[in-house]
């Protein structure tokens, strides 16, 4: 499918990736992803890794709706040593730092990590785009409507569709004159996002293809899961695996994920269909 080059190591997909959310701060929406202590961090990354992870996501600074910002300092104070201690024990393991402040993102690849996932899209941080191509790592960029403080207040799109292409379009090109050369692009799902927005955007993934970038799509157990269910983040899992499912169909390359051997699961099983149908197809 893609191949990332993540510092001179290569990160081939030729199955969509699952990426492990690995949250070192106190206020993430959901409690069974908040990791404060070192122990705590390396056993859910052990476990990820045996569960068949190909990335850990770790960020310091919580982008739920309504999360306040603790500051460069804090931020970097919670996740800069736990990628460094990450990546002694598990050298191979691919990890993206959840960032949008460029310092932190070079931080974080001085201490191990090799991915940077912004979700602010370089529109925070004038410097990062520049300083992912000097770092010269993959970029996730991702799309959110105004900041996580106010993102969730009444966001209004004319064309969800069109919008989220138009923005993809600018970054693309930004990142490319940036020098940036392997470029996945998330949607975004929540960010700035109606639960109608979300279900319009995964049930019409596929024309996200037409930038012909990876896509990455975050909706693990968010509260467009539980509101329709009428639960929690903490029932969340068998409607995350639905919705993984419905993406995969239509064409993500990476779940981001609080779940990761269930979701590992659905790739297997939705890859085994296609491979089965082109086999068929080849005859």
């Amino acid at each position: 499918m893609f191949t990332l080059n993540c510092r001179g190591r290569l990160l081939t997909a030729s199955r969509p990736l699952v990426m492990g959310i690995i949250n070192v701060t106190p206020d993430s929406f959901y409690p069974g992803s908040r990791f404060a202590h070192r122990d705590q961090i390396l056993a859910i990354a052990e476990k990820m890794l045996m569960d068949g992870a190909s990335i850990l996501d770790m960020g310091g600074q919580s982008t739920r709706p309504g999360a306040k910002q603790v500051g460069i300092s804090e931020e970097s104070v919670r996740v800069l040593d736990a990628i460094e201690s990450v990546h002694h024990h598990f050298p191979e393991a691919f990890i993206s730092v959840d960032t949008y402040h460029s310092s932190i993102a070079k931080g974080a690849v001085l201490a191990g990590a090799s991915i940077i996932n912004d979700v602010s899209g370089g529109t925070k941080d004038n410097d990062m785009l520049r300083v992912a191509a000097l770092l010269n790592v993959p970029y996730i960029c991702m799309h959110m409507k105004g900041d996580p403080e106010d993102m969730q207040l009444n966001p209004v799109y004319e064309n969800l569709a069109m919008e989220l292409l138009d923005y993809f379009f600018e970054r693309r090109n930004a990142c490319k004159i940036a020098g940036i050369k392997d470029l996945i692009i998330d949607p975004g799902f929540g960010f700035g996002k109606t639960v109608r927005h979300n279900l319009e955007l995964i049930s019409h993934l596929e024309i996200f293809r037409i930038l012909d970038c990876p896509i990455m799509i975050g909706i693990s157990r968010k509260s467009t899961i539980y509101k329709i269910l009428g639960t929690g983040p903490e029932e969340a899992l068998n409607g995350s695996t639905v919705l993984h499912t419905i993406g995969l169909l239509k064409g993500a390359g990476i779940l981001r994920v609080h779940d990761v051997k269930e979701a590992v699961e659905a790739v297997k099983l939705v890859s085994a269909i296609g491979e089965e149908y082109s086999r068929k197809g080849a005859k």
